[in-house]
């Protein structure tokens, strides 16, 4: 079987289930183990399918945003370290952006920090930095009601008017190639911003969104840092060549 009919029955069988195993294909091709492993590692160069643990994923460029109820109930183990980790970053006398959502979110329980600034565009993240006792700043604007984000017009016209020592941002998916993204490009527009507005920037993101791709990109890998968890099924040290990459041990 010549390599394009084998690509064409590995995606049409990727579209119709969105997820297959090697050892199917191997049976519905005839073709060898390690053929098919190489014709999986040729689509996702590609940009087509997302390597996984024994088989591949279709590569979805994705619009849908999950509701911060969906979110917060997701990876909650990887999430809590993740922020942990992150809060640990601020600084004495920091001037800090921290983007609405959910692993953000998580952060300001553990902000220990002395005289400190937060900005913010997450709404749900007000009554936790006002009961920390922190000096807070809200991005006023259209209030999204899946994400709690404020963003549009008006926010980005007021994010402009600050400087930051450190933000931190999260992100639906993580790729190699296509970067940064996140469904929503009025939302992707505040993260743009708030990452040249800052001397530091950190990406806070589980290891599930690596290897994915949204709708909308906000930044490139080198623009900053990333933490995540630990993962065995997750090829960092490619990354690695592009951006810092800090894993948080469980």
């Amino acid at each position: 079987m010549l390599i394009s009919e084998r690509h064409q029955i590995i995606l049409k069988l990727l579209k119709e289930k969105e997820n297959v195993m090697v050892q199917e294909l191997v049976e519905l091709t005839n073709t060898s183990e390690s053929t098919l492993r190489r014709d999986l590692d040729q689509l996702e160069k590609q940009n087509y399918l997302k390597r996984v643990h024994g088989g591949a994923s279709l590569l979805h460029k994705k619009r849908d945003e999950p509701s911060v109820f969906k979110k917060i109930t997701q990876n909650l183990e990887e999430k809590a370290i993740i922020a942990k980790y992150a809060a640990g970053l601020i600084l004495d006398g920091d001037c800090v952006y921290i983007d609405a959502g959910t692993t953000t979110y998580q952060m300001i329980k553990h902000i220990k920090q002395k005289d400190i600034v937060v900005v913010t565009n997450g709404i749900d993240h007000l009554e936790a930095l006002l009961e920390n006792d922190i000096c807070t700043y809200f991005i006023g604007g259209f209030i999204k009601k899946n994400t709690k984000a404020s963003v549009g017009p008006h926010a980005y016209e007021s994010i402009k008017k600050y400087r930051f020592d450190k933000c931190f941002i999260g992100a639906n998916a993580i790729h190699y190639d296509l970067e940064l993204t996140t469904p929503d490009p009025m939302e992707a527009q505040m993260k743009e911003k708030a990452i040249s507005l800052a001397r530091e920037s950190f990406i806070l993101a589980d290891h599930t969104k690596f290897g994915e791709v949204s709708f909308s990109k906000f930044a490139k890998l080198e623009q900053t840092k990333i933490i995540t968890n630990e993962e065995d099924s997750v090829e960092f040290e490619k990354y690695k060549e592009k951006t810092d990459i800090i894993l948080v041990k469980k």
